[in-house]
């Protein structure tokens, strides 16, 4: 055993400091806290995105961009997921209600079908709209793309 191999035994040490315990603890007095201010007192909370009176990031930097109120969101699904939907329960014709039935989709969504991935089945399907490359993809195997109003 060397001085330069002693540490004390596991656990014994890393508690932490605990505040406005003392003067001999290091953190007594104002406890970590400064003198005066809004933070050296008890209670206080600062607002979320407050920079002490400097003005916050949020109101500095420039709003850009527009969001159109008639922006209409879609729930995209590939031809492939529907290639896998047939393998698995045999379906010939895919509506709303059976992706809805399926898990893809939930009854509140308006559904895209897109065209990535590959059809080989020959299927008759139904949806809100339609990306041309899915409409070929679909035609391409025989089947029949349906647009619901």
């Amino acid at each position: 055993m060397k001085l330069h191999n002693l540490k004390p035994a596991a656990g014994s040490k890393g508690r932490e400091k605990r505040i406005g315990r003392g003067e001999g603890s290091g953190h007594g007095g104002t406890s970590t806290r400064g003198h005066k201010g809004a933070q050296a007192r008890s209670g206080y909370s600062r607002k979320i995105g407050f920079e002490g009176g400097q003005m916050p990031i949020q109101r500095r930097l420039p709003k850009f961009g527009f969001t159109s109120p008639n922006r209409v969101e879609y729930k995209g699904i590939n031809v492939s997921a529907l290639q896998a939907l047939h393998e698995k329960t045999g379906a010939d014709v895919i509506t709303f209600d059976t992706l809805v039935e399926a898990g893809f989709v939930s009854s509140k969504h308006i559904v895209k079908i897109l065209g990535n991935g590959e059809l080989s089945a020959k299927l008759d399907v139904t949806a809100h709209a339609f990306s041309k490359s899915a409409v070929a993809k679909i035609e391409a195997a025989g089947g029949k793309a349906t647009t619901i109003e």
